[in-house]
């Protein structure tokens, strides 16, 4: 049997829940890239039929989670170095758009102090000081669920939901293959990057040099990272903890 944890399924659509509970054991670490499952185990697994779950991997396929099979089901996609390079170049290309939105956009008429900025960024920056917290401990899993939420809502900040939904689906992806790798380290404290506060400090004082410094050297650490230990390596990188590479300090989707 595939090896996720398998609790209750019970609310909203059973589509939408099957996947949402597959897609965190794919970010937890519990399915491994490769491994293989049918549209029966995941049935008898959450004691469901099977047409639910056969349109939430076909979902999950969509996304790029999982790959289909027509003669063995389904498999946890298994994503190479190459593939993380071009997700980290197509977020870096999606969140400079929207940092640009701040001066040259529709949000440059508004007041860095304007009530719908600073409260909208202030909910972001609880996210990141709990991704932060999750970060300096080493809980990878806690985490990404805070660093997802972080990257959502800051993205909502900018008012185009189509950008934050696709920025939303390729830290998933981006998530997933570091996910895959971080197994291989006994301890993740000071591995991961944690510049959450440092990014909405720069944003809420619209010094977009600086936060796309931040950004350019969060994405820096996470290649480097994945490169090590895809390498074998110990994945090491520049000190996560700031864009000019001070002392190492964690923090996604992070690498991620």
């Amino acid at each position: 049997m595939p090896g996720f944890s398998g609790g209750a399924v019970t609310r909203s659509t059973l589509r939408q829940q099957i996947a949402d509970a597959l897609r965190d054991e794919v970010l937890a670490g519990r399915l491994q890239p490769g491994q293989e499952f049918t549209v029966k185990e995941i049935a008898d697994q959450y004691g469901v039929s099977a047409t639910p779950v056969r349109e939430a991997l076909v979902d999950l396929s969509a996304q790029g989670l999982l790959d289909a099979d027509q003669h063995r089901g389904f498999r946890v996609h298994a994503y190479s170095v190459d593939d993380f390079r071009g997700m980290i170049e197509a977020r870096a290309l999606v969140t400079d758009g929207m940092f640009h939105a701040l001066t040259d956009g529709p949000m440059a008429h508004l007041q860095p102090d304007a009530p719908p900025v600073t409260a909208a960024l202030a909910g972001v920056r609880r996210r990141g000081e709990e991704a932060q917290r999750a970060a300096l401990a080493g809980e990878v899993t806690v985490l990404i669920g805070y660093d997802l939420r972080f990257w959502r809502e800051l993205g909502s900040v900018f008012g185009n939901p189509y950008l934050t939904d696709f920025l939303h689906r390729l830290r998933v992806q981006t998530w997933v293959c570091v996910v895959q790798r971080l197994r291989r380290l006994p301890d993740l404290r000071g591995r991961l990057w944690a510049a959450h506060t440092d990014l909405v400090d720069a944003l809420v004082s619209r010094d977009t040099d600086a936060a796309r410094a931040i950004v350019e050297s969060y994405d820096a650490h996470a290649l480097s990272l994945v490169e090590g230990l895809t390498d074998g390596g110990a994945g090491k990188g520049p000190a996560p903890g700031s864009a000019q590479g001070e002392p190492p300090a964690p923090g996604a989707d992070t690498l991620s």
